[in-house]
């Protein structure tokens, strides 16, 4: 059985990400429960304590909180959070990279966004 999981980083860390692609994408809404560990050992066949890390960082975040005996939820501004914390990474993990490389290359800031622009109408056909 093929794993769903890259071997490449930390479960706990891929669990994480995706109950923030969840809330990121809008498939959880502030205030609605999320996955229980429970439900995320059982369905992806994984230790308790690794589900437990990723999700135990997202509530000292602020991104989920707890209802003592019900489960977790999504905390209010958890979408705006993620989001900036996600543009803060993808600019430094991305852009900054992108940009050191073109100027070894001498690749003007209108090249760049002459290619920014047509891979984006290249994903959109």
């Amino acid at each position: 059985m093929k794993s769903v999981f890259n071997a490449d980083k930390p479960i706990y860390i891929q669990i994480r990400e995706l109950i923030e692609d969840q809330i990121i994408n809008k498939q959880l809404k502030e205030d609605d429960q999320a996955p229980s560990t429970n439900q995320l050992v059982n369905f992806y066949k994984i230790n308790h304590a690794t589900v437990s890390k990723g999700i135990n960082q997202l509530v000292e975040e602020g991104i989920l909180y707890k209802k003592r005996g019900i489960g977790m939820f999504v905390a209010e501004g958890a979408r705006e959070k993620l989001l900036h914390n996600r543009r803060e990474s993808f600019i430094e993990d991305h852009i900054v990279t992108l940009v050191q490389e073109a100027n070894k290359l001498e690749i003007t800031v209108e090249e760049i966004m002459t290619y920014i622009y047509k891979v984006k109408r290249s994903e959109k056909q």
